[in-house]
Order: structure tokens, then C-alpha cells, then sequence
């Protein structure tokens, strides 16, 4: 079995006890602080994903209302490869 398989099976008491060695780790006044700095790291990440799953569909929708532009970028790219 892989290792983040693995890592990922957690019970109730792991989980527990995980959580009782950060709170000893950092202690009772960082937690707020770890916790609001995870929640906009996590949130950055999700509207960065966003904001390319946008990207990607404007350029589909793009390239199917004018296939002439899809066939214009594909020679544009074909010939930054060649030189």
C-alpha cells in the first residue's frame, strides 16, 4: 500500500492525539494565528485554481466560436517550437 494512503487512513483517537501534540507544540494563543494563516493559504490556493479553470474555459469557448484563431495559435506555436 502507498505511504500517503496510509497517512490518510486516521482514525478518531490519532486525529486526537495529532491534535494534542500541536497544542502542545505551539500552545493555546498560536493556534488562532496558525489556523487563520492556513484558512487564507488555503483560500489563495483555491482562487488561484479558479482563476485558471476560467482561463482554460475562455479559451475553449474561444477556439470553438472562431477556429480560425485556434488554427492561428497552433502555427504561432509550431513555429516558437522551430526556432
Amino acid at each position: 500500500m502507498k505511504p500517503v494512503l496510509l497517512f490518510l487512513n486516521l482514525g478518531g483517537s490519532e486525529t486526537m492525539i495529532i491534535l494534542f501534540a500541536i497544542l502542545l507544540l505551539f500552545g493555546g494563543k498560536k493556534l488562532p494565528e496558525l489556523a487563520r494563516g492556513l484558512g487564507k493559504g488555503i483560500r489563495e490556493f483555491k482562487d488561484a485554481s479558479e482563476g485558471v479553470k476560467q482561463e482554460i474555459h475562455k479559451n475553449i469557448n474561444n477556439a470553438l466560436e472562431n477556429p480560425e484563431a485556434l488554427k492561428n495559435a497552433k502555427e504561432k506555436e509550431s513555429e516558437l517550437h522551430i526556432k
